[in-house]
């Protein structure tokens, strides 16, 4: 089960869990701004992973959780948020709940916002004040953790 536990498959697991509740449900109140909004959303997402994702490949750094980082990126993306990727799946979930039409996923959100906090973000942050130090105490001090 540890392979699994990964963001895409919490992420799979939450767009179910709001497809479940649409499909019990129905309200339908986003309509067709909500599906351009979503798309919107989802694809902005997808961006800002790979911008982030191609940063730290530039600094040979792991972009698995779980896993030791060998540098730490602090530029581009990572001087707004210390985790885009994250805020990328947060992005793509709302995308998806607005895209589905399904506002009683809304809570959904808080709820994926905390399973990437408990489960991958303050391990990740543990690796990385262990790793860089004063380095990475310094760029928390100018960069926040979501946005």
């Amino acid at each position: 089960m540890k392979h699994l536990d990964l963001p895409p498959f919490w992420l799979l697991l939450f767009v179910i869990l709001a497809l479940a509740l649409d499909w019990l449900v129905p309200l339908g109140v986003f309509g067709l701004p909500g599906r351009v909004a979503g798309v919107g959303l989802c694809l902005a997402g997808l961006v800002i992973s790979a911008m982030a994702a191609r940063k730290m490949r530039r600094a040979a750094t792991t972009v698995m959780p779980h896993r030791m980082p060998t540098a730490l990126v602090t530029d581009g993306i990572f001087a707004r948020s210390r985790n885009p990727i994250y805020l990328a799946d947060v992005m793509i979930l709302l995308g998806v709940l607005l895209w589905i039409d399904a506002p009683l996923g809304l809570p959904l959100v808080a709820g994926y916002m905390w399973v990437l906090t408990r489960r991958f973000i303050e391990p990740e942050e543990a690796r990385l004040r262990l790793a860089f130090g004063d380095a990475y105490e310094e760029w928390t001090r100018r960069t926040r953790r979501w946005l």
